[in-house]
């Protein structure tokens, strides 16, 4: 390699770092702003969690969320479960695996997302991530950049995240955690729509008849 086509590589690869750093906050800050503008969010979602030492698990559903204290995932396979924040309560019910029961917890967290993964990751995240520009890729045919998230303060429920923005809408078609615990946890979404007017009790659960609540 001649001398001058070094130098020139090596310019290269020094202005494309910032860049890509540049570009990563970019656009995290705008579906930031855009997820924070929603009144409403509704999606189709596959989740698959997988442990070395337990295996995979497959699931899928319908998801609506309005600001950061109120989600629901309601299943369609395992058919019936239910996770639900109503403002103040995660419900947590899943027979399939804690039959007769449903788990109702206080939404008592600092950031108050509980479970929920969107408000986590896109609820101001320059102030507790690190991002991190990986790629640029397709899911399901919508062109999508990919960021990687790694924590830069305490508290956070995961050891890192990835990241599927839409480059048309700048909402996330994929989300990836990495968990304390040793699951990874992959979320797709589908069919979003946004800033519909949602049924009244969208965001409350009703323990089915003979099912006992059991606080947290």
């Amino acid at each position: 390699m001649s001398l001058t086509r070094a130098v020139l590589l090596g310019l290269v690869v020094t202005v494309a770092a910032p860049l890509q750093a540049q570009s990563a906050d970019s656009i995290i800050r705008r579906t930031s702003t855009i997820y924070r503008q929603l009144h409403s969010l509704t999606a189709d979602f596959d989740q698959v969690i997988s442990n070395e030492m337990i295996g995979t698990f497959k699931s899928r559903g319908a998801l609506a969320q309005s600001g950061p204290s109120r989600l629901s995932m309601r299943f369609t396979d395992p058919g019936g479960e239910a996770i639900v924040i109503d403002g103040t309560s995660i419900w947590i019910y899943t027979p399939s695996t804690t039959p007769g029961q449903v788990l109702r917890a206080p939404l008592v967290r600092a950031a108050g997302y509980g479970v929920n993964l969107l408000g986590w990751l896109l609820d101001r995240p320059t102030e507790r991530y690190t991002v991190s520009y990986l790629r640029a890729d397709t899911v399901a045919g919508t062109a999508v950049d990919v960021l990687r998230l790694a924590p830069a303060v305490d508290g956070l429920p995961f050891t890192s995240a990835t990241l599927w923005l839409a480059r048309s809408d700048g909402l996330p078609r994929r989300l990836e955690v990495s968990e304390p615990s040793g699951n990874r946890r992959t979320l797709t979404l589908s069919k979003l729509r946004t800033n519909l007017t949602l049924p009244a009790d969208t965001f409350t659960f009703t323990p089915p008849t003979g099912v006992k609540v059991i606080d947290q």
